[in-house]
């Protein structure tokens, strides 16, 4: 999955070079491959037999293969298009049905192994970037597509015997995305917003946990959803900052390459996607470590005022330290923003939190390339700025959560629902909820 949908990156310069791609051309398949992967991710929710279906899984991986393979058999956008809409499809379906297995069958295990193990997004994007780093002077464009479905080809067939989890509910996780929260399976979301954890009781049943459970019981609302009406302005400002997310973070993991190159040797591009895939590989584990230790809406904050300062560095600088540092904070912070933000929305208990983040999440990425074709015309700088300033936006909502956060949130019953210890989700925008996206 890390190959299939993030391999184009690395590829774009040598297909604006070699193949007449134009920028907008190029920012419309990105557009696609997004729209596919979350089409992917509605499928996967819209019908839960896919995601314990083996032979879903095995299409999906060889449907992906084909996709990269048929790339350089054409030079019409039209099919181009077409291609990577499926590779969108095929990523998305592969993630989830993988996630799933994942997820269920490590759930007595520590927190930090599903970390790891979707690190293997990051794994991915280092190979593809490695691959067309290695290829640069040895072929051209057409190469590079053929060397990325071989090596798609391989991985899958290392994940050809996976046996997707024959269960009788859809586990949660979290491209993010691509992807793309502690990292662990999230507590679901029940018809109510909630959570099958259930309330957590007070840990002492001491006087101070009597007293905090009295004074939720006391602020509650009276009527409606309680955690809805509770909580509703936390996950509005939680709302707009993932969706802003969304929108800036893909427009750096779009051209974040190509806009290297203008500035850099050919071969910095490509070795700064191999850095962005190298720090994303440990990024969930460590983001999860961290979320145990201290608050969610501050590590938020500071993850994505980071991932805008690395944005923005190959906008305001040409050097190649600015580049390789660039990508490192990428890398590092893209998976721990949708670990951290679907850890926060769950905690707050609003009904239907993490398929209305998804959602969200989602929308902005299709968005983003679309929002910034009109400014590649004058080169990547203008686009990477506007990301930057999106992130940013992002920080600032993010910021809105700390004011009074709810580290405590009332529950129907009256007790007091604190965060589970290794509650999140990875992978950035990635999976569907198992109650599903909003209407569906």
């Amino acid at each position: 999955m890390g190959v299939g949908r993030f391999v184009y990156t690395p590829i774009l310069p040598l297909m604006h070079a070699q193949a007449g791609l134009t920028t907008g051309a190029g920012a419309r398949l990105a557009t696609a491959n997004y729209v596919g992967y979350l089409v992917g991710a509605l499928a996967g929710t819209l019908l839960p037999r896919l995601v314990r279906s083996r032979a879903a899984l095995r299409g999906a991986l060889a449907a992906l293969v084909a996709s990269l393979a048929a790339m350089p058999l054409t030079h019409s956008t039209a099919v181009w298009l077409l291609l990577r809409l499926g590779a969108g499809v095929f990523s998305a379906l592969v993630f989830v049905i993988a996630a799933s297995s994942l997820l269920s069958r490590l759930r007595e295990h520590p927190a930090h192994l599903p970390g790891w193990a979707f690190g293997g997004v990051g794994t991915g994007i280092a190979l593809s970037g490695l691959l067309v780093l290695a290829l640069r002077s040895a072929g051209d464009w057409r190469t590079a597509w053929w060397a990325a479905a071989a090596l798609a080809a391989v991985l899958g067939a290392g994940a050809w015997g996976l046996r997707p989890e024959a269960v009788t509910r859809t586990v949660s996780v979290r491209s993010a995305a691509v992807g793309p929260e502690s990292v662990g399976p999230v507590p679901e979301e029940s018809a109510s917003g909630g959570t099958d954890a259930g309330p957590e009781a007070p840990a002492s049943g001491g006087r101070a946990d009597r007293a905090d459970a009295g004074r939720a019981r006391a602020a509650g609302p009276k009527a409606g959803h309680p955690a809805e009406a509770g909580t509703s302005r936390w996950f509005a400002a939680l709302f707009v900052s993932y969706t802003l997310e969304g929108v800036g973070y893909i427009i750096a993991g779009t051209f974040l390459v190509a806009a290297v190159e203008k500035n850099s040797p050919g071969w910095i591009g490509s070795g700064a996607w191999v850095l962005v895939g190298l720090a994303a590989v440990p990024s969930a584990a460590l983001w999860t470590g961290l979320g145990r230790r201290r608050s969610r809406p501050t590590l938020l904050s500071a993850a994505l005022l980071v991932q805008a300062v690395g944005v923005a560095l190959p906008a305001l600088s040409g050097t190649v330290v600015a580049a390789l540092v660039s990508a490192t904070l990428f890398g590092a912070t893209f998976i721990g923003v949708s670990t951290l933000a679907l850890s926060i929305g769950t905690h707050l208990r609003f009904p239907r939190a993490v398929g209305l983040l998804t959602a969200g999440y989602s929308v902005g990425q299709v968005l983003g390339p679309l929002v910034a074709a009109p400014l590649l015309h004058h080169g990547y700088r203008r686009a990477l700025v506007l990301a930057a300033v999106t992130v940013l936006a992002a920080a600032l909502a993010a910021l809105a959560l700390r004011v009074r956060f709810p580290h405590r949130v009332p529950v129907p019953d009256g007790a007091v629902h604190r965060p589970a210890p290794d509650a999140g989700v990875v992978s950035p925008g990635v999976v569907s909820p198992a109650e599903g996206f909003p209407g569906s």
